[in-house]
Formats: structure tokens, sequence, C-alpha cells
């Protein structure tokens, strides 16, 4: 096959379902072919992004999940972004040990801190001395930051995660890389297609919302796809997960507490979890936890603890997760894995007096797990939403405005991910324009060596 120019799209949560409200994205499988990708364990961001370019499992690359926690610092870190997190070879690694002309736009895909590509592309707030955050993103060469916010203004972070998230980072990130693709015309770009992530996770996957939310991320796609389209260019979307419909938040870390296993500290009112001397507790991240417990005598307890919990499936000691791959350092001692209609929130305080105050905040790297409760305005509060739009209005100022609007309420949550999925409706799908690829499914895997082939570099 002739080299030819590769454009990958991460649909997040596109399935069967949705794509029949997709028509352009159809097309591209209609052009080509559509296939059921069998994704890795656990399904969630960081981990299937890394298998995906190093067609490695996680056991392997050990990005086990989209947080976990650092024994040597005792500290629960998520949301990393250092590329040097993920082992392995990456896709544009192998690709231009092949070709050295190679070159690779990596855009809002996750990683991306000094990864060795061509041309970057990632959120990157300004954190002030004092407290503020910032809207802004990182690039490489580091000239494109000022090109991006010139041309499209500031990257709207606030919109690409948090209680107002909405179609406004999607379009963002498309013309971001509709204006790489036209200058720098890479031979190979990874572009991050966010918007179905929000509405299907605080509405479901199947009402209104989520159609509606199928046809925005459509049309935002229709100029790139048809750009791509013009200049021959093969375009592989995929999607990492399918989003199931939940309505059980399980308070795995409170449990742990009332049990005796889980300990915190008390500073100015606020209860923080603390994993120094806490003899278990559980790093939640969508529908599975990782469990660690700091003495291998309590891991019979703790298993038999998480086990009896209402919402729980089953949990994965090391053999267990050998199965799945993901027995490696980085795991728990035990994962835990929610029941279908189920998810685990990172919750450990017993009152929300005493809950800390990044509680009520988009805290994507304070929380000692993920929380999908900042997708939502309060409804509790009185005049939320006017509330945010003053303290956006004093951060503007340069006044320390502390955004305190996400509620404590999970069970507004509707939408989750993360346990292998249960048929290929609620799966993720792949789809190429290339119809010589087809086979009847691919594995997460299998991605690093089709997108080389898609290159002309790999074989079949």
């Amino acid at each position: 096959m002739s080299r030819r120019q590769v454009v990958v799209l991460c649909t997040v949560g596109v399935t069967r379902r949705l794509l029949a409200h997709m028509p352009h994205l159809r097309a591209v499988g209609e052009r080509g072919f559509s296939a059921p990708l069998d994704t890795v364990f656990p399904a969630v961001t960081s981990t299937v992004q890394a298998s995906l370019v190093t067609g490695r499992a996680p056991r392997d690359h050990g990005a086990v999940a989209n947080g976990w926690f650092d024994r040597d610092r005792a500290e629960i870190r998520f949301w990393g972004q250092h590329a040097g997190l993920v082992a392995g070879e990456k896709v544009w690694q192998a690709a231009r040990a092949l070709d050295d002309r190679h070159r690779t736009a990596y855009l809002c895909w996750w990683f991306a801190m000094g990864a060795d590509v061509d041309t970057l592309v990632t959120p990157r707030p300004v954190y002030r001395y004092d407290g503020r955050k910032e809207p802004d993103c990182y690039t490489h060469p580091p000239g494109l930051r000022d090109v991006l916010t010139h041309t499209l203004g500031p990257f709207p972070l606030f919109r690409y995660w948090g209680p107002a998230a909405d179609i406004t980072s999607t379009r963002w990130v498309i013309d971001a890389a509709r204006l790489i693709l036209g200058s720098a015309a890479p031979d190979l770009s990874f572009v991050y297609v966010p918007h179905l992530d929000y509405d299907l996770q605080r509405y479901g996957p199947e009402g209104p919302e989520a159609i509606r939310a199928a046809r925005r991320a459509d049309a935002a796609l229709a100029p790139l796809l048809a750009e791509l389209d013009e200049r021959g260019a093969t375009v592989l979307a995929l999607s990492e997960y399918g989003i199931r419909p939940v309505s059980r938040p399980v308070d795995i870390n409170r449990t742990l507490r009332r049990e005796g296993l889980l300990a915190v500290h008390a500073q100015r009112g606020m209860e923080y979890l603390d994993p120094h001397i806490s003899r278990a507790f559980a790093v939640a991240d969508h529908q599975v936890a990782h469990v660690y417990v700091r003495d291998p005598a309590d891991v019979p307890r703790v298993r038999a603890v998480v086990a009896g919990l209402p919402g729980v499936e089953q949990v994965l000691d090391r053999q267990g997760q050998a199965r799945l791959a993901v027995d490696h350092p980085r795991s728990g001692e035990l994962v835990a894995v929610a029941e279908p209609d189920a998810w685990f929130t990172y919750y450990y305080w017993l009152d929300d007096a005493r809950a800390p105050d990044f509680a009520r905040g988009v805290e994507i790297h304070r929380k000692p797990g993920y929380d999908p409760a900042e997708l939502f305005f309060d409804p509790g509060r009185p005049a939320v939403r006017l509330r945010a739009g003053l303290t956006v209005l004093r951060k503007k100022l340069g006044m320390r405005a502390p955004m305190t609007v996400v509620p404590l309420d999970a069970s507004l949550v509707r939408g989750s991910h993360g346990r292998l999925p249960d048929s290929d409706d609620d799966g993720p799908l792949l789809l190429c324009s290339e119809p010589s690829a087809e086979r009847p499914r691919y594995r997460a895997t299998d991605v690093k060596r089709l997108i080389l082939r898609l290159s002309g570099l790999g074989g079949p």
C-alpha cells in the first residue's frame, strides 16, 4: 500500500445505537467498513488510549486507570499528562522507525506532555500563585499556542469539562485540527472528539439528550470529514467505550471507613482521605475501583467487605486481574467491578458538612477518584448558574473566586462506563474509510498495527 495521510478520530461514546443519528460519521464506515471494537479493561479514557497507541494491554503499558495510588509517594494521582507514564513503543515511533520523514500530530489525546510527536495540543491551564486557574493549552511547537489562540480564541477549558461542558470545546478541537492538517499536513493525526461524554453521563445513553448530543457531535465533525474526503485521507474513527445507563452509585470508600479500614484526617472542619495510615481505600474510576490494601493479611477481609456491597458484581484478586490483563504493580491489591447499572463514587466522608472544599468544585487532580458530578450545577443551590457567572467575572477581574457549584448528590449521574460491554450494541465501534482493511471485529490492541498498515508502513 502506498503512503497515505491517516487521521484517527477518538469519537468518545459512539455505539451502534448512536451511530444511527450521525450520518456524516456513519458515511466513513459506508465508504469502507465498520466493526465492533473489543476494548480493554478497564474501559476508561486513559487506559484505552494507551492501548490504542501502543498495541499493548494495561498489564504492559501500565495505565491501569485514569488515576491510581502512587505507592512510592503515598499519593493518589488522577489524570497525569506525562507520556512517560505509558510504557511501550508508540505507533508514531514505529512509523518513524520505518520512515524517518513520518510526522505525527497529537491533538487532545491523553498522555501528551513530552510525547515525541511533531505537533501537539493538550489542555493546560495556567495555575496562578494565588490559586486562580485560567484556561489555556500547551502546544508543540510552542508558537502554535499563539496561532490557535489568535485564530480560534483561548482553549475553552470550562466548556471542555465541568458543569458548563458542551459542544464548544469539541468545535474548538476540530477547528484546531482543520488548521493544523491544512498547514502542517502531518502524515498521521490523532483528534479527540469528546462531546458525547457529557450528556451521556448526565442523562444516560438512551434518551433524547443522547440523540441530540450525537447529532451535535456529527454536525461539528462534518466540515473536517468533508475536507479529509476531498484530500483523499484515510479516516479511522473509533470509540474507547460505550456508556451504559446507571442508577446506583456505590459508596465504596464510605463502607471501608465504617469498617474501620479507611482513615481520614481533619483540617478546619474538613475531612481528607489519609492514604498514609489507611488499611484499605478505593480509587474509584467510573464502574471500576482499584482497592489498595496496606497489609496482605487484610486482603481477605477487605475482599469480603467489598464483595458484600450492593452494586458490586465481582472483586478481582491478582489472579482475576491477570485474566483481564490488568495485573500491573500500579493496580490495587483488589479491583472491584460494578454491576451494569451501578458505578463507584470516591466519597469517603460520612457527613456532607465535613466534605473538603474541593468536593464542590471541578478539581480533577485533587480528588482521590473520578467525580462525574462535576458535570452538574448543584440543583440545591439557589441561582447557581448566576453565581457561577459572577464567579467567572470575578476571576477575569483577577480576584480569587472559588467555583463551588458541584453537587454532592451522586444520584444525578445517569451514565457510566468501565466494565466490559455485555453486547456489541452497547460497546465501542471502529469505522474506517479503507475497505481493504475490513475484518469482522478488531481489538483495541490491534489498532496500532492497523494504523501502520493504513499509513502504508505495515503488513497485512
